[in-house]
Protein backbone atom coordinates (compact mmCIF):
# COMPACT_ATOMS: atom_id res chain seq x y z
CA UNK A 1 0.00 0.00 0.00
CA UNK A 2 3.05 2.10 1.01
CA UNK A 3 4.17 1.68 -2.47
CA UNK A 4 1.22 2.62 -4.20
CA UNK A 5 0.54 5.94 -2.32
CA UNK A 6 4.03 6.63 -2.50
CA UNK A 7 3.95 6.16 -6.30
CA UNK A 8 0.50 7.87 -6.75
CA UNK A 9 2.25 10.82 -4.71
CA UNK A 10 4.95 11.14 -7.07
CA UNK A 11 2.30 11.55 -10.15
CA UNK A 12 0.34 13.65 -8.48
CA UNK A 13 3.62 16.19 -8.04
CA UNK A 14 5.06 15.37 -11.76
CA UNK A 15 1.01 16.96 -12.50
CA UNK A 16 1.10 19.62 -10.37
CA UNK A 17 4.80 20.34 -12.26
CA UNK A 18 4.09 19.84 -15.70
CA UNK A 19 0.64 21.75 -15.40
CA UNK A 20 1.90 25.43 -15.46
CA UNK A 21 4.46 24.31 -17.55
CA UNK A 22 2.18 23.36 -20.18
CA UNK A 23 0.47 26.63 -19.68
CA UNK A 24 3.75 29.36 -20.06
CA UNK A 25 4.57 26.63 -23.69
CA UNK A 26 1.36 26.74 -24.78
CA UNK A 27 0.65 31.17 -24.03
CA UNK A 28 1.21 32.91 -27.01
CA UNK A 29 2.75 36.47 -26.09
CA UNK A 30 0.52 39.49 -26.56
CA UNK A 31 2.33 41.63 -29.82
CA UNK A 32 1.32 45.39 -28.78
CA UNK A 33 0.23 47.20 -32.33
CA UNK A 34 2.19 49.69 -34.60
CA UNK A 35 1.29 53.34 -33.27
CA UNK A 36 1.30 56.67 -35.40
CA UNK A 37 4.89 58.05 -35.18
CA UNK A 38 4.55 60.66 -37.98
CA UNK A 39 3.42 62.21 -41.23
CA UNK A 40 4.11 63.51 -44.12
CA UNK A 41 2.99 67.37 -45.92
CA UNK A 42 1.51 65.98 -48.97
CA UNK A 43 -0.50 67.77 -51.70
CA UNK A 44 -3.65 67.47 -52.30
CA UNK A 45 -6.85 68.67 -54.86
CA UNK A 46 -7.32 71.36 -52.03
CA UNK A 47 -4.05 72.59 -51.69
CA UNK A 48 -0.94 71.48 -49.20
CA UNK A 49 -2.13 70.44 -46.06
CA UNK A 50 -0.18 68.99 -42.82
CA UNK A 51 -1.88 65.26 -41.64
CA UNK A 52 -2.34 64.85 -37.70
CA UNK A 53 -4.30 61.26 -38.11
CA UNK A 54 -5.51 58.97 -35.93
CA UNK A 55 -3.42 55.84 -34.65
CA UNK A 56 -6.32 53.70 -36.87
CA UNK A 57 -6.09 55.92 -40.16
CA UNK A 58 -5.18 54.94 -43.61
CA UNK A 59 -4.33 58.95 -44.64
CA UNK A 60 -1.67 58.56 -46.88
CA UNK A 61 1.67 60.43 -45.15
CA UNK A 62 0.80 58.39 -42.57
CA UNK A 63 3.69 56.15 -41.03
CA UNK A 64 3.62 54.20 -38.26
CA UNK A 65 6.15 52.22 -35.53
CA UNK A 66 5.66 48.86 -34.06
CA UNK A 67 6.61 48.20 -30.45
CA UNK A 68 9.92 47.70 -29.45
CA UNK A 69 10.66 43.65 -28.59
CA UNK A 70 11.91 43.33 -25.26
CA UNK A 71 14.38 40.90 -26.77
CA UNK A 72 15.21 43.88 -29.55
CA UNK A 73 18.72 43.65 -31.52
CA UNK A 74 20.37 46.87 -32.24
CA UNK A 75 22.30 45.43 -34.39
CA UNK A 76 19.76 44.64 -36.42
CA UNK A 77 18.45 47.31 -39.27
CA UNK A 78 14.78 48.31 -38.96
CA UNK A 79 12.90 47.10 -40.90
CA UNK A 80 10.33 49.60 -43.24
CA UNK A 81 7.58 47.18 -44.56
CA UNK A 82 5.79 48.69 -48.39
CA UNK A 83 2.35 47.01 -48.88
CA UNK A 84 1.38 46.42 -52.45
CA UNK A 85 -1.40 47.62 -54.86
CA UNK A 86 -4.48 48.98 -53.05
CA UNK A 87 -2.85 48.04 -49.80
CA UNK A 88 -2.45 49.91 -46.40
CA UNK A 89 0.23 49.73 -43.70
CA UNK A 90 -2.75 47.79 -41.91
CA UNK A 91 -2.14 44.88 -44.33
CA UNK A 92 1.19 43.90 -42.44
CA UNK A 93 -0.72 42.19 -39.23
CA UNK A 94 -4.45 42.24 -40.24
CA UNK A 95 -6.16 39.85 -42.36
CA UNK A 96 -5.44 38.56 -45.69
CA UNK A 97 -7.84 37.43 -47.96
CA UNK A 98 -7.41 33.94 -48.05
CA UNK A 99 -4.86 33.08 -45.65
CA UNK A 100 -5.95 34.50 -41.81
CA UNK A 101 -3.96 37.36 -39.96
CA UNK A 102 -1.02 38.32 -41.45
CA UNK A 103 1.84 37.45 -38.87
CA UNK A 104 4.89 38.99 -40.40
CA UNK A 105 4.89 42.07 -37.91
CA UNK A 106 4.73 39.51 -34.88
CA UNK A 107 7.55 37.19 -36.27
CA UNK A 108 9.78 40.15 -37.16
CA UNK A 109 8.85 41.45 -33.13
CA UNK A 110 9.49 38.04 -31.74
CA UNK A 111 12.89 38.04 -33.64
CA UNK A 112 13.84 41.42 -32.26
CA UNK A 113 13.15 43.46 -35.40
CA UNK A 114 12.47 47.19 -34.84
CA UNK A 115 9.62 47.81 -37.38
CA UNK A 116 7.28 50.87 -39.66
CA UNK A 117 4.51 50.76 -41.14
CA UNK A 118 3.72 53.22 -44.67
CA UNK A 119 0.61 54.69 -46.26
CA UNK A 120 1.08 55.31 -49.66
CA UNK A 121 -1.72 57.04 -51.35
CA UNK A 122 -3.24 53.40 -52.68
CA UNK A 123 -4.22 53.32 -48.49
CA UNK A 124 -7.11 56.08 -49.31
CA UNK A 125 -9.44 53.65 -51.00
CA UNK A 126 -9.64 56.04 -54.08
CA UNK A 127 -7.46 53.65 -56.42
CA UNK A 128 -3.99 52.73 -57.13
CA UNK A 129 -1.13 55.25 -57.58
CA UNK A 130 1.40 55.42 -60.11
CA UNK A 131 5.06 54.16 -58.94
CA UNK A 132 6.69 57.71 -59.24
CA UNK A 133 3.50 59.03 -56.83
CA UNK A 134 3.71 56.41 -54.02
CA UNK A 135 7.81 56.51 -54.64
CA UNK A 136 7.57 60.60 -53.82
CA UNK A 137 5.75 60.49 -50.67
CA UNK A 138 7.56 56.93 -49.51
CA UNK A 139 11.09 58.83 -50.08
CA UNK A 140 9.72 61.49 -47.70
CA UNK A 141 8.98 59.39 -44.50
CA UNK A 142 11.73 57.21 -45.37
CA UNK A 143 13.68 60.15 -44.48
CA UNK A 144 11.60 60.53 -41.59
CA UNK A 145 11.96 57.06 -40.77
CA UNK A 146 15.89 56.89 -40.82
CA UNK A 147 16.04 60.20 -38.62
CA UNK A 148 13.46 58.88 -35.69
CA UNK A 149 16.09 55.12 -36.02
CA UNK A 150 18.53 57.03 -35.91
CA UNK A 151 20.16 54.63 -38.70
CA UNK A 152 19.24 53.46 -42.37
CA UNK A 153 16.65 50.91 -42.65
CA UNK A 154 16.00 47.63 -44.47
CA UNK A 155 12.73 47.47 -47.00
CA UNK A 156 10.29 44.60 -47.27
CA UNK A 157 7.96 45.19 -49.93
CA UNK A 158 5.06 43.26 -51.57
CA UNK A 159 3.50 43.17 -54.86
CA UNK A 160 3.84 46.94 -56.29
CA UNK A 161 5.22 48.10 -53.42
CA UNK A 162 8.40 46.71 -55.07
CA UNK A 163 8.10 49.43 -57.95
CA UNK A 164 6.58 52.09 -55.65
CA UNK A 165 10.32 51.61 -53.35
CA UNK A 166 12.35 51.90 -56.01
CA UNK A 167 10.97 54.86 -57.67
CA UNK A 168 11.67 56.40 -53.98
CA UNK A 169 14.96 55.03 -53.97
CA UNK A 170 16.34 55.71 -57.47
CA UNK A 171 13.95 58.40 -58.91
CA UNK A 172 13.88 60.48 -55.47
CA UNK A 173 17.36 60.30 -54.07
CA UNK A 174 15.97 58.20 -50.50
CA UNK A 175 18.70 55.74 -51.54
CA UNK A 176 20.98 57.23 -48.63
CA UNK A 177 18.44 56.09 -46.01
CA UNK A 178 18.23 52.46 -46.91
CA UNK A 179 20.39 49.76 -46.81
CA UNK A 180 18.52 46.54 -48.43
CA UNK A 181 15.21 46.17 -50.45
CA UNK A 182 13.34 42.56 -50.05
CA UNK A 183 10.61 42.30 -52.82
CA UNK A 184 8.14 39.74 -51.93
CA UNK A 185 6.51 38.80 -55.70
CA UNK A 186 6.39 42.28 -57.36
CA UNK A 187 5.99 42.69 -61.04
CA UNK A 188 9.04 44.54 -61.74
CA UNK A 189 8.27 43.75 -65.47
CA UNK A 190 4.51 44.48 -65.11
CA UNK A 191 1.57 41.68 -64.96
CA UNK A 192 -0.58 40.70 -68.17
CA UNK A 193 -3.88 40.82 -65.80
CA UNK A 194 -2.55 44.94 -66.17
CA UNK A 195 -2.68 44.38 -70.16
CA UNK A 196 -6.01 42.77 -69.69
CA UNK A 197 -7.79 45.23 -67.40
CA UNK A 198 -6.61 48.11 -70.23
CA UNK A 199 -7.29 45.80 -73.48
CA UNK A 200 -10.22 46.76 -75.75
CA UNK A 201 -12.81 44.74 -74.77
CA UNK A 202 -12.31 45.09 -70.65
CA UNK A 203 -12.74 48.95 -71.27
CA UNK A 204 -16.81 49.01 -70.50
CA UNK A 205 -15.66 46.71 -67.16
CA UNK A 206 -13.33 48.57 -65.60
CA UNK A 207 -14.40 51.98 -66.46
CA UNK A 208 -17.61 51.20 -64.40
CA UNK A 209 -15.88 49.90 -61.73
CA UNK A 210 -13.22 53.04 -61.64
CA UNK A 211 -10.47 50.96 -61.95
CA UNK A 212 -8.80 52.89 -64.47
CA UNK A 213 -6.54 53.91 -61.70
CA UNK A 214 -2.88 55.11 -62.47
CA UNK A 215 -1.43 52.27 -60.76
CA UNK A 216 -3.21 49.61 -62.71
CA UNK A 217 -2.22 51.34 -66.11
CA UNK A 218 1.58 51.76 -64.50
CA UNK A 219 1.70 47.87 -64.47
CA UNK A 220 0.85 47.34 -68.49
CA UNK A 221 3.95 45.08 -69.36
CA UNK A 222 4.43 47.94 -72.12
CA UNK A 223 4.85 50.80 -69.52
CA UNK A 224 6.82 48.65 -66.95
CA UNK A 225 9.27 48.35 -69.93
CA UNK A 226 9.52 52.31 -70.10
CA UNK A 227 9.55 52.14 -66.61
CA UNK A 228 12.72 49.93 -66.59
CA UNK A 229 14.53 52.08 -69.02
CA UNK A 230 13.86 54.72 -66.54
CA UNK A 231 14.87 53.27 -63.82
CA UNK A 232 17.90 50.97 -64.37
CA UNK A 233 19.84 53.47 -66.17
CA UNK A 234 19.76 56.20 -62.98
CA UNK A 235 23.51 55.62 -61.47
CA UNK A 236 20.67 55.54 -57.82
CA UNK A 237 20.31 51.91 -58.93
CA UNK A 238 23.29 50.44 -57.66
CA UNK A 239 23.18 52.53 -54.38
CA UNK A 240 21.20 49.71 -52.59
CA UNK A 241 21.46 46.07 -52.58
CA UNK A 242 17.99 44.28 -53.95
CA UNK A 243 16.50 40.82 -52.94
CA UNK A 244 13.91 38.95 -54.82
CA UNK A 245 11.57 36.32 -54.16
CA UNK A 246 8.49 34.62 -55.92
CA UNK A 247 5.84 32.22 -55.58
CA UNK A 248 3.74 29.85 -57.65
CA UNK A 249 0.45 28.98 -56.25
CA UNK A 250 -2.74 30.12 -57.23
CA UNK A 251 -4.65 30.63 -54.24
CA UNK A 252 -8.11 28.85 -53.36
CA UNK A 253 -9.93 26.47 -56.36
CA UNK A 254 -11.93 28.86 -58.29
CA UNK A 255 -11.45 31.93 -56.47
CA UNK A 256 -10.84 34.98 -58.16
CA UNK A 257 -6.75 34.65 -57.36
CA UNK A 258 -7.24 31.13 -59.18
CA UNK A 259 -8.68 32.59 -61.97
CA UNK A 260 -5.90 35.21 -62.55
CA UNK A 261 -3.59 32.23 -62.18
CA UNK A 262 -5.24 30.03 -64.85
CA UNK A 263 -4.79 33.91 -67.14
CA UNK A 264 -0.92 33.81 -66.55
CA UNK A 265 -0.21 30.63 -66.71
CA UNK A 266 0.00 31.00 -70.78
CA UNK A 267 3.14 33.43 -69.77
CA UNK A 268 4.66 30.83 -67.16
CA UNK A 269 4.72 29.78 -63.72
CA UNK A 270 2.75 32.68 -61.68
CA UNK A 271 1.15 33.04 -58.55
CA UNK A 272 -2.50 34.44 -59.30
CA UNK A 273 -1.19 38.02 -60.01
CA UNK A 274 2.09 37.99 -61.12
CA UNK A 275 5.01 35.77 -63.14
CA UNK A 276 7.77 34.43 -62.38
CA UNK A 277 10.38 35.74 -64.57
CA UNK A 278 8.29 39.42 -63.71
CA UNK A 279 9.16 39.05 -60.32
CA UNK A 280 13.21 39.16 -61.17
CA UNK A 281 15.54 41.87 -61.08
CA UNK A 282 18.82 41.07 -62.87
CA UNK A 283 20.62 43.00 -60.89
CA UNK A 284 18.99 41.55 -57.60
CA UNK A 285 20.04 38.38 -55.73
CA UNK A 286 17.01 35.64 -56.21
CA UNK A 287 16.78 34.52 -52.34
CA UNK A 288 13.74 31.92 -53.51
CA UNK A 289 10.40 30.98 -55.39
CA UNK A 290 8.04 29.10 -53.25
CA UNK A 291 4.89 27.64 -53.25
CA UNK A 292 2.90 30.55 -52.11
CA UNK A 293 0.00 32.52 -53.92
CA UNK A 294 0.08 36.49 -53.94
CA UNK A 295 -1.86 36.64 -50.88
CA UNK A 296 0.20 34.81 -48.57
CA UNK A 297 3.78 35.35 -49.92
CA UNK A 298 3.92 38.89 -47.80
CA UNK A 299 2.90 36.04 -44.43
CA UNK A 300 5.66 35.51 -42.13
CA UNK A 301 4.65 31.93 -41.91
CA UNK A 302 5.04 31.32 -45.86
CA UNK A 303 8.17 34.09 -46.08
CA UNK A 304 10.18 35.55 -42.89
CA UNK A 305 12.34 32.55 -42.51
CA UNK A 306 13.97 32.99 -46.15
CA UNK A 307 14.44 36.78 -45.89
CA UNK A 308 15.56 36.84 -42.21
CA UNK A 309 19.36 36.12 -43.16
CA UNK A 310 19.34 39.17 -45.42
CA UNK A 311 17.82 41.93 -42.67
CA UNK A 312 19.60 40.36 -40.19
CA UNK A 313 22.80 43.03 -41.08
CA UNK A 314 23.20 45.93 -43.35
CA UNK A 315 25.59 44.96 -45.43
CA UNK A 316 25.29 42.60 -48.49
CA UNK A 317 25.89 39.08 -47.20
CA UNK A 318 27.83 36.35 -48.97
CA UNK A 319 26.25 33.69 -46.58
CA UNK A 320 22.98 34.33 -48.08
CA UNK A 321 21.62 31.65 -50.39
CA UNK A 322 21.07 32.71 -54.06
CA UNK A 323 18.09 30.65 -55.92
CA UNK A 324 18.30 29.79 -59.43
CA UNK A 325 16.29 32.97 -61.11
CA UNK A 326 12.92 32.52 -62.98
CA UNK A 327 13.50 32.26 -66.71
CA UNK A 328 13.64 35.82 -67.90
CA UNK A 329 11.03 36.62 -71.28
CA UNK A 330 12.15 39.45 -73.54
CA UNK A 331 9.26 38.02 -76.19
CA UNK A 332 6.04 36.60 -75.82
CA UNK A 333 5.14 32.73 -74.98
CA UNK A 334 4.49 30.43 -77.99
CA UNK A 335 0.95 29.32 -76.57
CA UNK A 336 -1.95 31.42 -76.09
CA UNK A 337 -5.25 30.13 -74.33
CA UNK A 338 -7.57 32.26 -74.11
CA UNK A 339 -10.93 33.97 -75.49
CA UNK A 340 -12.06 37.23 -74.38
CA UNK A 341 -15.16 39.60 -74.92
CA UNK A 342 -16.74 42.21 -73.11
CA UNK A 343 -19.05 45.06 -73.60
CA UNK A 344 -21.78 46.78 -71.74
CA UNK A 345 -25.48 44.85 -70.32
CA UNK A 346 -28.43 46.60 -70.90
CA UNK A 347 -31.44 46.58 -68.17
CA UNK A 348 -33.93 43.99 -69.02
CA UNK A 349 -32.18 42.58 -72.23
CA UNK A 350 -30.01 39.19 -72.58
CA UNK A 351 -26.77 39.45 -73.77
CA UNK A 352 -25.77 36.40 -75.55
CA UNK A 353 -21.96 35.86 -76.50
CA UNK A 354 -20.89 33.20 -78.47
CA UNK A 355 -17.54 31.05 -77.67
CA UNK A 356 -15.89 28.51 -80.13
CA UNK A 357 -14.28 25.88 -78.79
CA UNK A 358 -12.44 23.09 -80.97
CA UNK A 359 -12.21 19.58 -80.83
CA UNK A 360 -9.92 17.65 -78.70
CA UNK A 361 -9.75 20.57 -75.21
CA UNK A 362 -8.79 18.97 -71.73
CA UNK A 363 -10.68 22.04 -70.21
CA UNK A 364 -12.34 25.08 -70.54
CA UNK A 365 -12.88 27.54 -68.00
CA UNK A 366 -15.69 30.07 -68.95
CA UNK A 367 -14.61 33.40 -66.14
CA UNK A 368 -17.35 36.42 -66.07
CA UNK A 369 -16.22 39.47 -64.44
CA UNK A 370 -19.39 42.50 -63.51
CA UNK A 371 -19.86 45.04 -61.48
CA UNK A 372 -23.07 43.70 -60.24
CA UNK A 373 -22.94 40.76 -57.61
CA UNK A 374 -26.59 39.97 -59.21
CA UNK A 375 -25.95 39.30 -63.21
CA UNK A 376 -27.47 36.44 -63.98
CA UNK A 377 -24.71 34.26 -65.78
CA UNK A 378 -25.52 30.96 -67.50
CA UNK A 379 -23.95 28.69 -70.11
CA UNK A 380 -25.16 26.35 -72.83
CA UNK A 381 -23.34 23.55 -74.30
CA UNK A 382 -23.49 23.25 -78.16
CA UNK A 383 -26.11 19.99 -77.44
CA UNK A 384 -28.32 22.44 -75.32
CA UNK A 385 -26.78 21.45 -71.55
CA UNK A 386 -27.44 24.71 -69.32
CA UNK A 387 -25.66 25.29 -66.42
CA UNK A 388 -26.04 27.69 -63.99
CA UNK A 389 -25.22 28.96 -60.27
CA UNK A 390 -25.69 26.07 -58.14
CA UNK A 391 -24.10 23.46 -60.52
CA UNK A 392 -20.91 21.64 -59.11
CA UNK A 393 -18.80 23.20 -61.78
CA UNK A 394 -19.73 26.87 -60.76
CA UNK A 395 -18.24 29.37 -58.47
CA UNK A 396 -17.97 33.11 -57.56
CA UNK A 397 -16.17 35.27 -55.84
CA UNK A 398 -14.85 39.06 -55.59
CA UNK A 399 -11.79 39.95 -57.00
CA UNK A 400 -9.36 43.06 -55.18
CA UNK A 401 -6.53 42.90 -57.97
CA UNK A 402 -6.77 44.84 -61.03
CA UNK A 403 -10.53 44.47 -61.04
CA UNK A 404 -11.07 45.70 -57.75
CA UNK A 405 -14.41 44.86 -56.77
CA UNK A 406 -15.78 42.81 -59.56
CA UNK A 407 -17.96 40.12 -59.11
CA UNK A 408 -15.76 36.96 -60.85
CA UNK A 409 -18.65 33.70 -62.00
CA UNK A 410 -16.72 30.86 -63.03
CA UNK A 411 -17.85 27.83 -65.16
CA UNK A 412 -15.12 24.88 -65.33
CA UNK A 413 -16.05 22.58 -67.87
CA UNK A 414 -13.82 19.29 -68.32
CA UNK A 415 -13.59 17.99 -71.65
CA UNK A 416 -15.81 20.76 -73.22
CA UNK A 417 -17.93 19.51 -76.35
CA UNK A 418 -17.04 21.35 -79.68
CA UNK A 419 -19.09 23.34 -81.32
CA UNK A 420 -20.43 27.16 -80.66
CA UNK A 421 -21.12 27.49 -76.60
CA UNK A 422 -23.48 30.19 -75.41
CA UNK A 423 -22.65 32.65 -72.26
CA UNK A 424 -25.91 34.37 -71.45
CA UNK A 425 -26.40 37.52 -69.61
CA UNK A 426 -29.11 39.49 -67.71
CA UNK A 427 -29.53 42.60 -65.38
CA UNK A 428 -31.96 43.99 -63.34
CA UNK A 429 -29.81 47.46 -63.72
CA UNK A 430 -27.17 48.69 -66.28
CA UNK A 431 -23.48 46.81 -65.83
CA UNK A 432 -20.54 45.98 -68.18
CA UNK A 433 -18.98 42.34 -68.62
CA UNK A 434 -15.75 40.97 -69.15
CA UNK A 435 -16.04 37.44 -70.50
CA UNK A 436 -12.39 35.45 -70.28
CA UNK A 437 -12.75 31.93 -71.53
CA UNK A 438 -9.35 29.82 -70.93
CA UNK A 439 -8.58 26.65 -72.55
CA UNK A 440 -6.21 23.68 -71.65
CA UNK A 441 -4.76 20.79 -74.11
CA UNK A 442 -5.57 20.03 -77.41
CA UNK A 443 -5.04 22.60 -80.16
CA UNK A 444 -4.17 25.21 -77.89
CA UNK A 445 -0.63 25.56 -78.13
CA UNK A 446 -0.63 25.19 -82.01
CA UNK A 447 0.14 28.30 -82.58
CA UNK A 448 2.94 31.42 -81.42
CA UNK A 449 2.56 35.00 -81.65
CA UNK A 450 5.50 37.15 -83.01
CA UNK A 451 5.04 40.58 -80.82
CA UNK A 452 8.07 42.44 -78.79
CA UNK A 453 7.19 43.69 -75.78
CA UNK A 454 9.64 46.48 -76.67
CA UNK A 455 10.68 47.95 -80.34
CA UNK A 456 12.48 51.21 -81.27
CA UNK A 457 11.08 51.61 -84.76
CA UNK A 458 8.05 53.41 -85.75
CA UNK A 459 6.76 50.32 -87.56
CA UNK A 460 6.24 47.21 -84.95
CA UNK A 461 5.86 44.11 -87.39
CA UNK A 462 3.41 41.11 -85.53
CA UNK A 463 2.76 38.06 -86.77
CA UNK A 464 0.45 34.49 -85.60
CA UNK A 465 2.25 31.16 -87.12
CA UNK A 466 0.56 28.22 -87.06
CA UNK A 467 2.74 25.50 -85.96
CA UNK A 468 0.48 22.31 -87.40
CA UNK A 469 -0.63 23.42 -90.90
CA UNK A 470 -1.90 19.77 -91.58
CA UNK A 471 -4.13 20.64 -88.62
CA UNK A 472 -5.81 23.97 -89.64
CA UNK A 473 -8.35 24.93 -92.83
CA UNK A 474 -5.91 27.90 -94.07
CA UNK A 475 -8.15 29.22 -96.25
CA UNK A 476 -10.39 29.89 -92.66
CA UNK A 477 -7.68 31.72 -90.88
CA UNK A 478 -7.88 34.82 -89.90
CA UNK A 479 -6.84 37.86 -87.54
CA UNK A 480 -8.01 41.45 -86.44
CA UNK A 481 -5.64 44.00 -84.47
CA UNK A 482 -7.62 46.58 -82.44
CA UNK A 483 -4.83 48.79 -80.65
CA UNK A 484 -5.14 51.21 -78.20
CA UNK A 485 -3.09 54.31 -77.82
CA UNK A 486 -1.65 55.71 -74.48
CA UNK A 487 -4.03 58.81 -75.15
CA UNK A 488 -6.74 56.11 -75.76
CA UNK A 489 -6.54 54.10 -72.41
CA UNK A 490 -6.00 57.54 -70.95
CA UNK A 491 -9.28 59.29 -71.99
CA UNK A 492 -11.04 55.64 -71.10
CA UNK A 493 -11.59 55.03 -74.58
CA UNK A 494 -12.83 51.49 -76.11
CA UNK A 495 -12.47 52.31 -79.55
CA UNK A 496 -9.24 52.52 -81.20
CA UNK A 497 -7.30 51.37 -84.20
CA UNK A 498 -7.85 48.15 -86.35
CA UNK A 499 -6.13 46.39 -89.04
CA UNK A 500 -6.25 42.76 -90.34
CA UNK A 501 -3.41 40.47 -90.52
CA UNK A 502 -2.33 38.84 -93.88
CA UNK A 503 -1.51 35.22 -94.99
CA UNK A 504 2.21 35.15 -96.16
CA UNK A 505 4.50 32.44 -97.06
CA UNK A 506 3.37 29.35 -95.18
CA UNK A 507 1.11 28.98 -92.36
CA UNK A 508 1.56 31.97 -90.91
CA UNK A 509 -0.66 35.66 -90.73
CA UNK A 510 1.56 38.52 -90.17
CA UNK A 511 1.20 42.65 -90.91
CA UNK A 512 3.24 45.58 -89.15
CA UNK A 513 1.72 48.73 -87.14
CA UNK A 514 2.66 51.46 -89.15
CA UNK A 515 3.88 55.24 -88.17
CA UNK A 516 3.10 54.97 -84.25
CA UNK A 517 4.71 57.88 -82.17
CA UNK A 518 6.74 56.91 -79.00
CA UNK A 519 4.71 55.96 -76.72
CA UNK A 520 2.68 52.61 -75.14
CA UNK A 521 0.09 50.46 -76.87
CA UNK A 522 -2.24 48.19 -76.03
CA UNK A 523 -2.80 45.09 -79.01
CA UNK A 524 -5.58 42.98 -78.62
CA UNK A 525 -5.38 40.45 -81.67
CA UNK A 526 -8.26 38.14 -82.40
CA UNK A 527 -7.47 34.56 -84.54
CA UNK A 528 -10.52 33.17 -85.96
CA UNK A 529 -10.81 30.06 -87.99
CA UNK A 530 -11.31 25.78 -88.22
CA UNK A 531 -9.34 22.81 -87.71
CA UNK A 532 -9.79 20.47 -91.05
CA UNK A 533 -12.24 18.57 -88.98
CA UNK A 534 -14.45 21.77 -89.41
CA UNK A 535 -14.18 22.81 -85.40
CA UNK A 536 -14.38 26.27 -85.14
CA UNK A 537 -11.59 27.76 -83.30
CA UNK A 538 -10.73 31.54 -81.64
CA UNK A 539 -8.25 32.93 -79.40
CA UNK A 540 -8.01 36.28 -77.92
CA UNK A 541 -4.07 37.47 -77.87
CA UNK A 542 -3.51 40.51 -75.56
CA UNK A 543 -0.16 42.29 -75.31
CA UNK A 544 1.21 45.90 -74.24
CA UNK A 545 4.10 47.25 -76.05
CA UNK A 546 6.10 50.24 -74.83
CA UNK A 547 7.50 51.77 -78.57
CA UNK A 548 10.67 54.34 -77.31
CA UNK A 549 14.35 54.59 -78.01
Amino acid sequence: MKARWRLALVLTLCLLLALPMSIVQGAKAEVPPPKVMGHVTVSSSAGTESLSPPSNSTTPGTWFVGATPPNADLSKPPIVFVQGMNGKAQDWWSDTRYHGVNDMYELAYANGYRTAFVQLYDAAGNGSARPEDNGKLLAQMLAQISAYFGQKVNIVAHSKGGPDTQAALVEYGAYPYVNKVVTLSSPHYGSDLANLAYSWWAGWLADLLGQHSPGVYSLQTGEMEKYRQQIDSNPNVSKNAYFTAAGDDWGPFMSALWFGGLYLSQYGANDGMVNDWSADLPYGRHLFTSHADHDSIRTGSASFSQIDPVLRTAAASSAVTTAAKPATQDTDPAADQTYVHGGPLTTGKTEVQTVPVETGLAQAVFAVLTKGSDVNVSLVSPSGKVYKKGNPVYSSGIDQDFFKGATVQEFRVEKPESGNWQVRLSSSHDDAYLLTTMFSGGEAASFSVDLPRRWSRNALPMSVRFKHPEKWDLAALQAQVKVLTSADMKNKKTKGLQFSLKPTQGSALSGAFKGAEPGVYNFTIEVRGKTKQGSPFARTIIRSVYIGN
